[in-house]
């Protein structure tokens, strides 16, 4: 991997844009077939292969159809719904052409997959410095050139770029100005922000907590011994306040795979058996890592047939098969149900930002 690179706007009031592609994948299967236009139709595998929708377009999200729910339970919800198999290499390309016109504009770009980003323009003269026009501009040659529509979000920081990239989508453009941050986060749903799931929401709504303005009164203290480590990261947001820089190079935080079984594995038993095969998998990709990087922990996920899911996870330096199996009981102990799901990961200390005496990535016990 390339060394992280930042942008160098700290400290000055930044110029960020977040540039999200609408319904992606079911954007470019629509485009290259204008028959597939105005029919609900998702991107996934077969329903009658346990298989999962990856995206689908707005007249499918209109019968409930969600990204992440299963291909059987979309077709049951939305009768005419057409299920595509991905073409990952079209995606790519298409990517591709989208991430060579971000870089006419700037060369802090943080790609987070396929079809999103952050650019900092910060320092970006084209369009007489507007960050506004450029976003435009950026959209109108994503329509004209790569032949989807994209909204884009900008704001001061990451953070409220992402949430008014999703403010008018598809197809729109959100602005927040600096003087326009208190007012707009003083009304946001806490529910739109990264990290409040429906868990987290519910916790905060049985406080009263409903918006970011609920959450002002609250000190930082209190919000961490409700929410642990999140609760100084909420506090920080529902101030506005999000001092991360966009990144051009990505290092890794860890490392997993996970597999979905064609039928629901019944007890603690069957799911063992299932654990080698894991194993060995992710020894393989670990094993493509390079020195940079040292195992500090060890995960299991465990989803289960009604699609609720755990993780287990323990800090360990030498995580091995004895431990897997510990956690992965203690993960189908909390569910008490078949597993439809099962993955296996190690969290990793990246030792090109750790202190210089930090070890090095060592070869995993993972025999059974």
């Amino acid at each position: 991997m390339s060394p992280l690179h930042l942008s160098p706007s700290a400290g000055r009031q930044r110029k960020i844009i977040h540039c999200d592609c609408d319904c992606f994948y079911a954007a470019i299967e629509m485009r290259d077939d204008p028959a597939l236009r105005g029919i609900p139709i998702a991107v996934g595998g077969a329903p009658d292969k346990r298989g999962v929708i990856s995206t689908c377009n707005y007249e499918a999200r209109a019968f409930g159809v969600r990204s992440a729910m299963a291909s059987a339970r979309a077709v049951t919800i939305c009768p005419g719904l057409r299920i595509l198999p991905p073409r990952f290499e079209a995606y790519r390309e298409a990517s591709a052409q989208i991430s060579a016109i971000f870089a006419d504009y700037t060369e802090f770009i943080e790609p987070l997959s396929l079809d999103e980003a952050y650019l900092d323009v910060t320092d970006c003269h084209a369009c007489q410095g507007s960050a506004t026009l450029i976003a435009e501009e950026i959209r109108q040659r994503v329509r004209a050139q790569v032949g989807i529509t994209i909204s884009a979000g900008v704001a001061p920081n990451k953070f409220l770029a992402k949430v008014a990239s999703d403010w008018n989508k598809p197809d729109g453009l959100c602005v927040i100005t600096p003087d326009q941050v208190p007012e707009f986060v003083e009304r946001l749903p806490v529910s739109r922000l990264h990290g409040v799931g429906p868990a987290t929401a519910a916790r905060l709504k049985a406080r009263g907590i409903e918006t970011c303005g609920d959450v002002r009164p609250y000190r930082v203290l209190e919000l961490s011994q409700w929410l642990g480590r999140f609760g100084e990261r909420l506090y920080q947001l529902c101030r506005g306040i999000d001092e991360r820089p966009v990144k051009t190079s990505w290092r890794r935080k860890s490392v997993s795979v996970e597999n979905t079984y064609p039928h629901d594995l019944p007890d603690l038993a069957s799911c063992e058996a299932r654990l080698p095969a894991l194993l060995e998998s992710l020894e393989r990709r670990l094993g493509r890592l390079d020195s940079s990087y040292r195992v500090v922990g060890a995960l299991v996920k465990v989803k289960f047939d009604d699609f609720t899911q755990t993780t287990v996870e323990q800090r360990s330096l030498t995580p091995d098969a004895a431990l897997y199996r510990r956690l992965l009981g203690e993960g189908v102990a909390r569910g008490e149900r078949p597993v439809r799901l099962l993955g296996v990961g190690v969290r990793l200390e990246d030792l090109a930002e750790a202190a210089p005496t930090a070890g090095q990535l060592r070869q995993l016990s993972l025999d059974l």
